[in-house]
């Protein structure tokens, strides 16, 4: 069953040791066509560890989602991704508001613009 673009889902992710691993919410920023193509899907980790937002994190509340709580404000850490295979997502929790969607996507496509590519040369 391939997952949706904004799906926020549970999946165990690895301390850094990888003596172990923890669960954790992540944000599915990979498009559907992706998604139905590839086993894999690409996230952007959610924590609630952070008291602010940095220049590429967005905070995330309860008002943010579709359907569902969230336990506590958190952020959305566009600038840590990782890939995992679909089926070691262990469940859905919620749905990103179609808002905070396009605001995170226009974040992550800023942490992969390259300004010099946008300036106009002369003749």
């Amino acid at each position: 069953m391939a997952y949706k673009q904004g799906e926020i889902v549970l999946v165990p992710f690895p301390y850094s040791d990888l003596s172990g691993s923890k669960r954790r919410l992540v944000l599915i920023v990979s498009n559907d066509a992706y998604n139905t193509s590839f086993p894999d899907i690409v996230v952007a980790v959610i924590t609630s560890k952070a008291t602010k937002p940095d220049a590429y994190s967005l905070i995330l509340e309860s008002k943010d989602l579709e359907i569902g709580q969230l336990p506590e404000a958190s952020l959305i850490r566009v600038h840590k991704l990782f890939t995992i295979e679909q089926s070691r997502i262990l469940r859905r929790f919620s749905i990103l508001g179609t808002a905070k969607l396009r605001e995170t996507l226009s974040l992550l496509r800023q942490l992969f613009d390259h300004p010099a590519l946008h300036q106009t040369q002369s003749p």
